[in-house]
């Protein structure tokens, strides 16, 4: 008698794998945590910062660059307060090209380690069920302009929608693309910062234009995935 075969979704999911999966969800929730509790001590912290990388020159740049793509990788302080500090520290031209920069390599590698991860874990499981598949195709199918609306969604953590992307079968140029709409939006808050030279500083007409464009694709996001979800759950005969 033959042993009863593995389910797919395991098939992907070897030691190795499954502790590397581990170990960035950890991480996420720590990073989650940080970005919770501890949001008054980060920006103390980055406001001494501030001082700090504006005598480095190119190192500053550099460095915060580096700290930019963190933040997209794991999201323990939000993107707008780094661009704001990324103004404040570096002007809005450099600002915006260190930022920018740190930003697209930060998601690309959370968009890279969710699809090599923890992608083959569940492709089999997806796969085996036929709404869920229809599901994932339809997401695909959207591509870039699904993308676009969860990146200027203020309710989206950045760096969790790019793992939930690299989860589904949305490809990478889509994903880039849509991705890519962050950026005027990182742009103001780099403008903000350039401006004011603070953190603490507030400028209402900006904030509230970033809100209005937020909660504009938040409506269009609820809207666009009641759609597919309702596509995709639908039996492929109706």
């Amino acid at each position: 008698m033959e042993p009863p075969a593995q389910p797919a979704f395991r098939a992907g999911m070897n030691p190795t794998r499954l502790k590397l999966g581990g170990f960035i969800l950890l991480l996420l929730l720590a990073a989650l945590a940080v970005s919770i509790i501890g949001r008054d001590e980060a920006t103390r912290h980055l406001t001494m910062l501030v001082a700090d990388l504006r005598a480095l020159g190119p190192l500053g740049w550099l460095l915060f660059f580096a700290l930019q793509a963190l933040v997209a990788l794991i999201g323990f302080l939000p993107a707008s307060l780094l661009g704001i500090a990324a103004g404040a520290a570096l002007g809005l031209p450099i600002g915006f090209a260190v930022s920018s920069l740190g930003i697209i390599i930060g998601a690309l590698g959370a968009f890279a380690l969710a699809r090599s991860v923890f992608r083959p874990a569940i492709a089999g499981f997806v796969a085996r069920h036929n709404r869920l598949a229809r599901l994932d195709a339809l997401l695909a199918r959207d591509g870039w302009k699904l993308v676009c609306l969860l990146r200027i969604s203020p309710i989206m953590p950045f760096s969790l929608t790019s793992y939930a992307l690299g989860l589904s079968a949305i490809g990478p140029g889509a994903y880039m693309l849509g991705t890519l709409a962050s950026l005027p939006a990182l742009f103001l808050y780099v403008w903000l910062g350039a401006l004011t030279s603070s953190l603490t500083t507030q400028t209402p007409t900006i904030h509230i234009l970033l809100l209005g464009i937020g909660l504009i694709a938040t409506i269009a996001l609820t809207i666009r995935l009641g759609q597919i979800t309702a596509r995709g759950l639908r039996s492929p005969q109706a």
